[in-house]
This record gives structure tokens, sequence and C-alpha cells, in this order.
């Protein structure tokens, strides 16, 4: 059984429940007309930019997806700690983080393209430089795993909390991250994803030293070696 990390929740006596649902729905909304918003830049806009503009804007406009769930934090005068981040033992996070993205990568990745079922797990991107996977990291820690765990880990899972109870959050929560992948992907990239976001949920909830910049890490590292994988395998 884990020991629980302390995580810092600003009190709310009584709970306001309205203003709590209303808050998951506006923020839902926002990441998804962020997300169509981005989707549509990257399909007209993105690849019209030179190189090193674009490594940077693939980064800053995937924030995007997270700007009303911000200014609603801002609003309700919320923090990180109240979405599962806390600073004692960033050390042990960190270390958690990277194995716990390492395991998952050798069961759903690795261990499908050896059983030559790779096709299944295949990013669709090829890589043949070093500095090609190094910005592969950055990308999927900093943008894509660190604004979706941020979501669906932290602003969502704590939201849903609040107003049921551990086991209805990490349900919705991972429906939602699923959803939110059946926008970019396919039914099967959802199914996927509702099951990588509760069992990350586990993670942070039962693994000592687990946190939401641990979980953070995790995808980032887990998404990254999707393309490692399929460079190196599928040649």
């Amino acid at each position: 059984m884990k020991e629980n990390i302390p995580i810092v929740m600003m009190k709310r006596n009584p709970i306001n429940k309205k203003r709590e649902l209303s808050d998951i729905v506006l923020g839902l909304l926002g990441t998804l007309l962020a997300l169509y918003g981005l989707t549509v830049f990257n399909q007209h806009t993105l690849m019209t930019l030179s190189l090193g503009v674009r490594m940077m804007a693939m980064i800053l406009t995937y924030w995007l997806v997270a700007t009303v769930p911000i200014i609603i934090m801002l609003i309700c005068k919320e923090n990180l700690f109240d979405y599962g981040f806390t600073k004692n033992k960033i050390c042990q996070q960190i270390l958690v983080g990277i194995l716990v993205g390492i395991a998952f990568s050798v069961v759903l990745t690795l261990i499908p393209h050896i059983l030559k079922l790779g096709n299944l797990v295949d990013s669709g991107k090829r890589y043949t430089h070093l500095w090609q996977f190094a910005y592969e990291f950055l990308y999927c820690i900093f943008a894509v795993g660190l604004v979706e765990e941020f979501l669906f880990r932290g602003f969502f899972y704590a939201k849903i909390k609040r107003i049921s109870n551990d086991t209805t959050a990490l349900f919705s929560s991972s429906v939602l991250f699923g959803l939110f992948h059946l926008f970019v992907g396919n039914v099967f990239q959802m199914v996927i994803t509702i099951f990588l976001g509760a069992v990350w949920c586990l993670c942070r909830n039962k693994i000592k030293y687990c946190s939401t910049l641990s979980l953070v890490i995790a995808h980032g590292i887990y998404d990254a070696l999707i393309t490692v994988w399929a460079s190196i395998l599928l040649q």
C-alpha cells in the first residue's frame, strides 16, 4: 500500500457542488474547442512554418488546450497543489515517473512489437536523427504529458472527486481522457487511453511518491518511446 504523499488542498466548507459541476462542464467545453482549433492549425498552418518555429509552436500551442481550465483554476484561487502536485520528495517523484513510463512502454509498446503487433501501437512517426528523438521527448513531456496530466489526472479528477468520490473520479476522468483522444485518433486509441487513464490514476493513488508530476513524466516517456520503438523496429 502506498504511503500517501501529502497533497495540499484548498479547504472548501461547504463544497459548492453546482460551482464545481459548472467548472467541469466549462472546462471540458473549453478544452474540446481549443483542441479543435489546434487540430485546424496543425492541418493548415503548422507545416508552412520554418522547422525551428514549428518545433516551438508545437509545444506552445498545445498549452492552448488547457487555457480554459487554467483560467478557471485562477478564478477559483486554486493552484497546482489542488490537482495532485506536491513539493515533497521531488527526486523520488521524478524517478517513479521514469520507471512507470518505461514499464508502460515495455508492456504496451515493446512487447506488441516483439509479437509482430507493432502496427496496433504505431504512432506513424519515423526518425533517423538523434536530435529528432530528443525533441520527441521534450514535446511529449513538456507539451502532451504536462497538459494532459494537468487536465485529466489534475483538474477534472479533482473537480469530479469533490462532488462524488475517488472511484467515480477515476472512472469519469479516464472516460473524458479517452473521448479527448477520439478527436485526434480512433476508437481503438480511445479505449486504450481510457485504460491508461484509469491505471495512471491508480498509480498515483497506490505507488509511493507517485504524484501528478510523476505521471507527467511517465506519460511523456511512454508517448515518446512509441516513436523510438517504431523507428528502430519497423524500419
